[in-house]
């Protein structure tokens, strides 16, 4: 199993930043994909950043030119630096953790996706609050 735990929510301000970490007890596998989706309330579940083990990463449209996802395989820590925030920004976010390679509810993925299906594991999330 992966264990995943966020940090570094909080409340900020419209146009500030602020960094989010997960610490993950172990890597799903050689060849993975981690990331963050988010939800508001009433609203679905969103992609907002993946990033597969080489560093290869993937972008919501909304967050794309703010947010930047990163990682640091010697800590197993993924970060997601987001500036520019925006009171639309305001959701739990989760760190999500899966395979690159299988098949998930039916579906074959040979890469990583914003498909929140294709994650087999989630942290309890961190919230995000911009007003």
């Amino acid at each position: 199993d992966v264990q995943l735990v966020e940090s570094g929510g909080g409340s900020v301000q419209a146009g500030e930043s602020l960094n989010l970490s997960c610490a993950a007890s172990r890597k799903p596998s050689s060849s993975y994909c981690m990331g963050w989706f988010r939800q508001a309330p009433g609203k679905e579940r969103e992609g907002v950043a993946v990033i597969d083990q080489v560093g290869i990463t993937w972008y919501g449209n909304s967050v794309t030119g703010r947010f930047t996802i990163s990682q640091d395989h010697a800590k197993k820590t993924l970060s997601l630096e987001m500036n520019s925030l925006k009171p639309e920004d305001t959701a739990m976010y989760y760190c999500v953790a899966g395979q690159k390679i299988g098949r998930y509810g039916g579906v074959y993925y040979s890469d990583c996706s914003l498909s929140p299906g294709r994650f087999d594991y989630w942290g309890q999330g961190t919230q995000v609050t911009v007003s």
